[in-house]
């Protein structure tokens, strides 16, 4: 492959190497269209540029120069040439668009010659000379990083000092005048004057263009949309057409479609007598393109043919850069448009209606951000907002309320009508009720799979997490904002934004999620193309209720200790674990039975005839009790009361000491899940009864219940047949005869390495397996979830040790490993095991991917992520598809760079 590959020698194929502007470039020109000579500077060289520590390589100028001689000989005119100067854009061009993250630079090859030549050849020395003060502002800033106000303040001031409204406004003396001080600016500052040599100019503007592929900016947007660093860009150098010539010239960007809409109209905006930079900079209120043809009719009509043409020869909406010069029509770019989620959602069913995409294209073009911005509130607002923090975007979707800074008040405001956003330090099982109860919740310690963040995508609410920025005490929250300390009382309205992490200050207007007739079509499309099941992770009637309007296929996790969390079932809760003897804790136990029982019945009847997973109690029975250190202030201020109740302080102690008992050092890896079991069975067994009462019921009811009963946290296949055990007698117990024919299934979570390097000994006494990706990244890393997302994850991924969030992107290489050997050797146990993930990775398109491409039967997500998976698992079939007939074709993909 070439460095330097002419326009004309280039398709829309060599995207890899081209760019997406050069390859689009080339393409257009090889189909006719009126597009203006140049030639790119490959990906190729991008790299070998950062290789070499941000040399260029040798020879590429000298290949450059001969790129230049054929563009001369097409063009007639000469590079530097004072008579009839050739004058080019230099622009960048990645692989993936990045639109404005990288530089440009217009109207290379002037200098204090060529200019004259330039004034003399169009006859309008007002125009050339705006060209030339226009390339040395731009290659100030590309190439030396001299901040634009060094420019603009000049500018304003010439303005100021004619009484010029308008750049075009000025006269051609006046840009004479302006362009001494901006070459007096460049030596100054840099210490060397503005290059008269066309050739450094050329060769200056291309290491610019390759260094802005590093710039700040750019880092960023490839961070936030996956986009490799090694891809680098190419680079674009295209002879210039100029829409500032006078009043028949102009420049403008259109989009085939409404892009934030989908509607199917030209949608943009244009200047007569500018450059490109004028349309998008703000200095002058551009046109709607419905005006051109008024102004330009002729050039309007061949303008809405070549859209229509673009859009037909690319299979999507198109973004145009167009120029007219001389009343010609030019184009500068096509790119597929970026749009908004309910655009791109009706342009990929539109498209297939129009006979333009298959289905599946239409499947392929849908991203995951797309159904997280349709299914949630997002601020519909363009104003500035008062940004206090930015935490971890934990849970999409906005929200805005009053303060509150415990779950009991939160529940209390909520009961009278008043919308609150939970604030917590973080959030416990305890707070469950206040999280229901609130618009949204905001944390200051936590990670992106941290009790808060779960249980808030489980409900659809907006969360931000892990926002250490701000101190929380005494009802209070406050933050250094500027230097500025900016304090939150309980009662003052705030806002949330869960999809950028943004903590507001003030309440802000919402704009309601809209479900379409067109993303309903799309869902029923993916549905017919996907193999993966998709359920859900519900622990209500009407979490189970809202994800079967969402298209789940069952429940693959019921969290049954976010059962225990109600205010009127925490006190019972409560006196089971404090019980001194198995008759005080098999009272309290009874309590609980017709509480669960009446739980699991509702969650049948939503899925009635859908599995419903039911996961045992898994957390460490500390969650259910208060703070030990709370106790103890408690009791402090007990002790030292004169008028204390006896009584009232006996209670305490004994809390205290059971508290002190339950104690852990490490309870994530302590005394829960079904050691829990083992150790007070009866809890199990409580819970185990209320499962098969309820399906009883229901039977009763004609509604068909299909329990799985999920034994989490095994490690050994002792600890499952034991299990297994206690669920097989009780069944027996409640079901009697029935309990031979009524089907039901008993598993386990595999969230324990060991579990999954012993899968063919535990699959001996399991039915299925469902991975707990959350507890099995975090026990395969070594990783405390909630702290290390606080705390250094996003500096390893920042920094690429790791290239993604491993908590919010399945790890393949290690927990993916132990999930394809766990499949693998369970599978050779028992053929018809079924294997699922149903931790946080089951919302997410990569991880959907893998668990497609390792067999698994099922994912399970929270409920506002179903749709979502629902496509995701069609794009994995798609893709298998493809990469299955480029195998027996013996084609190669697409090499990324």
């Amino acid at each position: 492959m070439r460095s330097v590959v002419p326009f004309e020698a280039g398709h829309a194929g060599m995207k890899q190497w081209l760019g997406g502007k050069g390859a689009n470039l080339a393409e257009m020109t090889k189909v006719g269209l009126p597009v203006p000579p140049g030639f790119t500077i490959t990906t190729e060289v991008c790299r070998a540029y950062y290789a070499a520590g941000g040399q260029l390589p040798k020879g590429l100028m000298d290949e450059v120069a001969q790129a230049l001689k054929q563009l001369e000989s097409a063009k007639g005119q000469r590079f530097g040439d004072p008579q009839n100067p050739l004058l080019v854009s230099v622009r960048s061009g990645s692989v993936t668009s990045m639109p404005g993250m990288m530089d440009t630079i217009l109207n290379l090859g002037m200098n204090d010659e060529t200019v004259r030549g330039l004034a003399a050849l169009t006859g309008n020395p007002r125009f050339a000379y705006d060209c030339y003060r226009r390339l040395i502002q731009m290659f100030g800033n590309v190439v030396f990083d001299l901040e634009s106000y060094h420019f603009e303040g000049l500018l304003h001031r010439l303005k100021q000092q004619t009484g010029a409204e308008y750049d075009s406004q000025v006269s051609a003396e006046g840009w004479m005048r302006l362009i001494e001080e901006y070459k007096a600016v460049v030596l100054k500052e840099t210490g060397r004057p503005f290059p008269q040599k066309v050739e450094e100019q050329l060769e200056l503007a291309v290491e610019a263009v390759f260094r802005s592929w590093n710039n700040a900016r750019a880092k960023v947007y490839r961070k936030v949309h996956h986009i490799p660093d090694e891809q680098g860009t190419a680079v674009n150098i295209q002879s210039m057409v100029f829409g500032n010539m006078g009043i028949d010239c102009g420049t403008g960007v259109v989009f085939t479609r409404n892009p934030s809409t989908g509607e199917k109209s030209l949608y943009g905006e244009y200047l007569m007598n500018a450059q490109g930079e004028d349309v998008v900079a703000g200095v002058r209120t551009p046109v709607p393109i419905a005006e051109l043809k008024n102004d330009m009719p002729e050039v309007f009509d061949q303008l809405l043919s070549t859209a229509e043409a673009l859009e037909l020869h690319y299979k999507d909406m198109q973004d145009i850069e167009f120029t007219v010069e001389r009343g010609k029509l030019y184009l500068l770019q096509t790119r597929d448009g970026k749009r908004t989620a309910q655009a791109a959602v009706k342009i990929a069913v539109d498209l297939v209606h129009e006979r333009i995409l298959e289905r599946g294209e239409a499947i392929e073009r849908i991203e995951p951000f797309h159904l997280d911005q349709l299914l949630h509130r997002a601020i519909d607002t363009d104003k500035p907002l008062d940004v206090l923090a930015v935490g971890l975007p934990a849970s999409p979707g906005a929200a805005t309320g009053a303060a509150v800074f415990d779950a009991d008040t939160a529940e209390s405001w909520a009961r009278e009508g008043r919308k609150v956003i939970l604030i917590r330090t973080e959030t416990t099982p305890e707070d469950i009720h206040g999280v229901l109860a609130a618009e949204g919740v905001l944390t200051s310690r936590g990670g992106m799979t941290s009790h808060a963040a779960v249980v808030a995508r489980g409900m659809g609410k907006p969360c931000v997490c892990g926002c250490e920025s701000i101190r929380i005490e005494d009802r209070i929250f406050s933050v250094e904002v500027d230097g500025k300390l900016r304090i939150v009382r309980e009662g003052d309205d705030i806002s949330i934004d869960g999809a950028s992490g943004r903590v507001i200050l003030g309440g802000v207007s919402l704009r309601e999620p809209v479900i379409t007739a067109e993303l309903q079509q799309l869902l029923g499309w993916a549905d017919s193309i996907r193999k993966l099941q998709i359920y859900t992770n519900a622990d209500t009637p009407d979490d189970a209720a809202k994800a079967r309007s969402f298209g789940a296929e069952g429940i693959g996790l019921c969290r049954t200790e976010h059962m225990f969390m109600s205010a009127e079932r925490v006190p019972v809760v409560q006196e089971m674990i404090l019980a001194e003897t198995e008759e005080e804790r098999s009272k309290a136990l009874a309590q609980l039975l017709p509480m669960q029982q009446e739980d699991f019945a509702g969650i049948f009847k939503a899925m009635s005839g859908l599995p419903v997973t039911i996961r045992l109690l898994d957390p460490p029975l500390h969650e259910f009790l208060p703070n030990l250190e709370q106790l103890i202030v408690q009791q402090e201020r007990l002790r030292y009361q004169p008028d204390a109740d006896p009584a009232e302080l006996e209670q305490l102690d004994k809390l205290l000491r059971k508290v002190r008992a339950l104690h852990e050092m490490n309870p994530m890896l302590g005394t829960r899940g079904c050691r829990l079991g083992l150790v007070l069975p009866e809890i199990y067994e409580m819970q185990v009864e209320a499962v098969f009462r309820a399906a009883l019921s229901c039977l009763n009811e004609q509604v068909e219940a299909r329990p799985d009963i999920m034994i989490p946290l095994v490690g050994h296949a002792n600890e499952l047949k034991r299990m297994r055990e206690l669920v097989e007698r009780k069944a027996e117990e409640v079901l009697g005869d029935a309990a031979r024919t009524f089907r039901y299934r008993i598993g386990t979570m595999i969230e324990v390495p060991r579990a999954a390097v012993t899968a063919a000994q535990i699959a001996a006494h399991a039915d299925f397996f469902s991975f707990g990706t959350n507890d099995l990244t975090q026990m395969t890393f070594g990783y405390s979830r909630d702290d290390a997302e606080g705390k250094f994850l996003t500096h390893y991924v920042e920094s690429n040790l790791l290239p993604d969030n491993p908590f919010q992107v399945l790890d393949r290489d290690g927990v993916g490993r132990l999930i394809e050997w766990a499949v693998e050797q369970g599978k050779s146990v028992k053929p018809q095991l079924k294997t699922s993930i149903c931790g946080e990775h089951g919302g997410d398109k990569q991880s959907i991917f893998f668990c497609h491409a390792v067999g698994l039967d099922y994912v399970s997500c929270s409920p506002y992520r179903v749709p979502l998976a629902r496509i995701a698992a069609a794009q994995a079939q798609l893709a298998l598809g493809k990469a299955q007939k480029n195998e027996e074709t013996g084609l190669i993909p697409e090499r990324s760079a």
